[in-house]
């Protein structure tokens, strides 16, 4: 093999091997640690990169393969296999550039604030990444539990009486989630008698009678356990004061853990649910189309009733899960493909909005949200003495870059132009408008949908400016946080990336393309999987060829 070929299994190795030697560390040597975590993510990020630029890579017949990775040398489905398409790419490098951000975010100071940060934020990353490239369902479940160990640790880090309430429900409602998945799993094998992704695609179209029944049952109950982790309604509740709460490099972080739930409903259900399914085609769909369009209701209304700023980015979370979770279901190629060029925006976005939201808090009083309602309220009259001093007064540096990034934010989740957010909500709604015109009349469902896009957008700016009126505006008292250039570099990194895919919106959406097309043509994954080969064992040396 290749040494291109062994990168791969890279983002699971490395930060398995972070984790374990951070562990061989006492405690106090905290800038060690911090080194060795830093080191590793940006090997993690290079190492992302490479595979994102691998998995674009076309062969002669200008199709990109799925790469296949062996573990143990056995071939799929009897052994383990690692897949590395498009979207396992994508999301492998968008895990790392989160990662980056908020670890350097936390050296500031969360990274001292509780014991084996650095560690479980290495098996966190192990998970995620172990998540999106394996191809078999079981080691999903594998990685999908080492993910939620870590973040059960990360959760309650740094931790105060609101942080352990919130971390505990957290906890027991991905406990359930995870003995849900554990269910559907073992219905699905015993139907199929394989767990091995590619092989039941070829498994499901041959099903019928009871084993069909059964085989969906399982999907169901595994469909379940995946919306509880994509924040889908009713499954939700948890979601807003667990992100709230948790500190803000981790929660930033966790903006990738929705997306996990969504990777897998969007990966399984093109998959093993396509148009080649049989009588099992489009199972779920619907489901998914309703589900996501009343979380979409449901996080827009959050997001305009909220009045802290965590609670505004927890339920705009929800907003981008019940967006992706409807354009699945309307199972068309060019939709999915807007879909994921928002996925990446948003969680841009929303990441920026936790670490950013820590930043300007941080001066200011915990009774000035209560103070600026009343005086949005009943009004606030200033006699002409203050009102003169008001006037001229300059506005400190850090305040200045602080509310540049939050008009940014703010822009970014409204969807207003001129940077992603505008482009993926207005790729977004063409395509759904698109999608309708080609079957003739368009569905009234996808005019709900589009509206409700439209309505989410205002929700978001309503809120947004609110609450930038409230902070920088109003002549509440209010000392000027003291920021470090580590703390804000993180912030402008993530938004300078959403620039970027503004920028370079074609590229952008010409990958974004490919990769739709190959999960709505999933016969090259199929293929690819099933097909590949152990690598052969070497010559033996002549001598002993001889004996």
């Amino acid at each position: 093999m290749r040494l291109a070929d062994h990168l791969i299994i890279l983002p699971i190795v490395l930060p398995l091997a972070t984790g374990a030697l951070l562990l061989l560390f006492d405690e106090r040597r905290h800038v060690l640690k911090a080194m060795v975590n830093v080191v590793s993510t940006l090997a993690l990020t290079a190492v992302a990169v490479a595979l994102l630029w691998l998995a674009d890579a076309t062969g002669g017949d200008g199709v990109a393969a799925a790469r296949t990775y062996l573990l143990g040398n056995w071939p799929a489905p009897f052994g383990i296999v690692l897949v590395l398409d498009r979207l396992a790419a994508l999301m492998v490098a968008l895990t790392s550039v989160l990662a980056l951000s908020a670890l350097v975010f936390s050296l500031a100071r969360w990274d001292r604030a509780g014991p084996h940060f650095h560690t479980l934020f290495q098996l966190l990353l192990m998970g995620l990444n172990g998540a999106f490239l394996t191809g078999d369902l079981f080691n999903l479940f594998v990685f999908f539990e080492v993910l939620l160990a870590a973040s059960y640790g990360l959760v309650l880090h740094a931790s105060s009486p609101l942080r352990v309430r919130a971390g505990l429900h957290y906890i027991v409602v991905n406990l359930a989630a995870a003995s849900l998945f554990l269910i559907g799993v073992s219905l699905i094998y015993g139907v199929t008698g394989t767990l091995n992704m590619a092989d039941l695609a070829t498994k499901i179209p041959t099903l019928t009678g009871s084993d069909k029944v059964l085989l969906q049952a399982g999907a169901a109950v595994l469909g379940i356990a995946f919306m509880v982790k994509a924040g889908m309604w009713p499954l939700s509740f948890w979601l807003p004061p667990a992100y709230t709460a948790a500190a803000a490099p981790v929660a930033a972080v966790f903006v990738i853990l929705t997306k996990v739930g969504f990777y897998v409903l969007l990966r399984l259900s093109l998959l093993l649910f396509g148009p080649g399914a049989g009588e099992s085609a489009g199972f779920g769909d619907p489901w998914l189309l309703a589900g996501g369009m009343v979380t979409l209701a449901f996080g827009a209304i959050g997001v305009v009733a909220s009045q802290a700023m965590g609670r505004i980015a927890g339920y705009s979370i929800l907003v981008t899960s019940g967006t992706l979770l409807a354009a699945a279901g309307l199972a068309n190629a060019s939709v999915t493909a807007s879909a994921l060029y928002y996925l990446v925006s948003s969680t841009l976005t929303t990441a920026a909005l936790f670490l950013l939201i820590e930043l300007v808090e941080r001066g200011q009083d915990p009774a000035a949200d209560i103070l600026a309602v009343t005086m949005e309220a009943y009004g606030d009259e200033m006699d002409e003495e203050e009102a003169g001093e008001e006037v001229g007064v300059a506005i400190p540096a850090t305040l200045a870059v602080l509310s540049a990034c939050f008009v940014a934010c703010g822009l970014l989740l409204a969807g207003l132009p001129p940077l992603s957010g505008f482009v993926a909500k207005f790729a977004l709604l063409s395509t759904m408008i698109g999608s309708g015109t080609q079957a003739g009349a368009i569905p009234g469902i996808v005019w709900v949908l589009v509206a409700m896009l439209l309505l989410s957008g205002l929700s978001a700016l309503i809120a947004m400016t609110r609450a930038g009126i409230r902070t920088f505006w109003a002549p509440v008292e209010q000392t000027v946080p003291r920021v470090l250039v580590i703390e804000i570099v993180p912030v402008g990194f993530l938004l300078f990336l959403s620039l970027v895919l503004t920028v370079e919106g074609g590229a952008a959406m010409r990958y974004m393309d490919d990769t739709a097309r190959g999960l709505h043509a999933p016969g090259t994954y199929i293929r690819d999987v099933l097909s590949t080969q152990p690598v052969p064992p070497p010559p033996a040396p002549a001598g002993e060829a001889a004996r």
